[in-house]
């Protein structure tokens, strides 16, 4: 492979990383339609459709990278590049990430996501949809003001949290008093009535003892911890940070199915 077909593949993928992947793609089509156009020509017919000035601009540059230093290379050849790279640079972005999230001791050479600051990526993240669920909740301001926040710009929250109120006998706390009301009004709040619980052969029933956040069925926080101020500081605690892939939307339609079946219920 020459030098030249090397600048353009880079050339290529850089220009990838800046347009969204549709345009890309009408990029690459552009090219290989009027790349064989007068050069003058061929810039003014591919950049005609492109919709912003950004987008224009870093378009711009790859042509003229290809016509001042590269035009040897044909623009089927040209198209060819552009559309690899928007398909790799599509599946990165889409494909599925999986970090550590820890709360505890940190050796120097080991540095995980905390947390409370993978929970409000999720928070913050989510523009659609939101579920989140817990076992126990109090003293999260943070995160308290995330979901109000989240609650303002549109999305659509589902709280499922343990009963709203105690089991006799058993240290649940009140999640609905500990989110206060300004997160409870926001959202739908869900709980699992203890009827449609498990039993063991004493009478003892299950209890919700899920811990995760999902926003919008691409971004998921799964872990040990609770949404509690010492999950969050002194507590030992892991969990995973998962984005993209499959995995975040099963969970928000496995919630989904537990609450058009009635196993959860609206508070």
């Amino acid at each position: 492979m020459s030098r030249v077909h090397q600048q353009i593949g880079a050339a290529a993928a850089r220009l990838a990383e800046r347009l969204p992947h549709p345009l890309m793609e009408y990029v690459a089509e552009a090219v290989a339609q009027y790349g064989s156009l007068e050069p003058a020509a061929a810039r003014r017919a591919i950049l005609q459709r492109i919709p912003t000035p950004d987008f224009r601009d870093a378009t711009a540059e790859f042509l003229d990278l290809w016509q001042n230093t590269a035009a040897g290379v044909g623009s089927e050849a040209v198209a060819v590049a552009l559309i690899t790279a928007a398909k790799c640079v599509h599946h990165y972005r889409h494909g599925e990430t999986v970090e550590i999230v820890w709360t505890g001791p940190e050796p120097t050479e080991t540095r995980f996501r905390h947390t409370e600051q993978a929970i409000l990526e999720v928070v913050d993240s989510a523009t659609r949809r939101l579920t989140v669920v817990s076992y126990a909740v109090y003293r999260i301001p943070r995160i308290r003001e995330a979901l109000v926040a989240a609650a303002k710009r549109g999305v659509v929250i589902r709280l499922i949290v343990e009963t709203p109120n105690r089991i006799e006998g058993q240290g649940e706390y009140d999640c609905l008093l500990a989110l206060g009301d300004n997160v409870a009004s926001a959202c739908s709040v869900y709980y699992w009535p203890q009827e449609n619980r498990a039993k063991d052969d004493n009478g003892k029933i299950g209890i919700l003892h899920v811990k995760c956040a999902v926003a919008d069925g691409y971004r998921m926080f799964l872990s040990s911890a609770n949404f509690t101020e010492y999950a969050f500081t002194i507590n030992m605690e892991l969990g995973l940070l998962v984005t993209g892939g499959k995995l975040p939307g099963r969970v928000e339609q496995h919630f989904d199915r537990l609450v058009t079946a009635g196993t959860l219920l609206r508070v």
